[in-house]
């Protein structure tokens, strides 16, 4: 599927291919949080890296990302890294060297009519906002931290995903 994307001042604009192309997992982690400027949480996709067409690539900015340290919940930089528009600040798409074949758009800059997703994933929840409700109930799966499948399994597991087989 090919989505377009864009920020919010559509000084960045971007199209991407995605063969999994279901908003089906929301992240309640601090960076998906703040960068979001929302107590909910943060969504992103996967696609493409070699499909991305980008217009407007000066107005971009990144920054690195941070996790979780499992032994003392410190925040350590990673790899990752977060691209937002340096005009309007929005949150674009994430980046992670370990996977150079994807890049990860924020479900919430595509401005594609995406698929709703028949099940939703919360993850991340030991760092969700105390005050945000999170929903319960069937067709909702929760997790601490990550879930037990990629967003490539998930796709598969629900007859979803839209590329090539292996």
């Amino acid at each position: 599927m090919r989505l377009e994307g864009s920020c919010y001042c559509k000084a960045v604009r971007f199209s991407v291919t995605s063969h999994t192309p279901y908003p089906y997992m929301r992240c309640y982690c601090s960076a998906c949080r703040k960068t979001a400027g929302s107590g909910g949480f943060g969504c992103n996709i996967m696609a493409e890296a070699a499909s991305l067409e980008l217009a407007g690539e000066a107005e971009m900015r990144f920054h690195h990302g941070y996790e979780h340290d499992p032994d003392t919940d410190a925040l350590v930089e990673n790899e990752n890294r977060r691209y937002f528009c340096s005009r309007c600040g929005s949150a674009l798409w994430a980046h992670d060297p370990r996977w150079p074949q994807w890049i990860y758009p924020f479900a919430g800059v595509i401005d594609t009519p995406l698929p709703r997703p028949p099940e939703i994933v919360h993850i991340m929840l030991d760092f969700a906002a105390p005050w945000v409700a999170i929903p319960r109930g069937e067709g909702h799966r929760h997790f601490q931290r990550y879930p037990d499948e990629s967003i490539l399994e998930w796709h598969r597991r629900h007859g979803l995903y839209e590329g090539p087989t292996d």
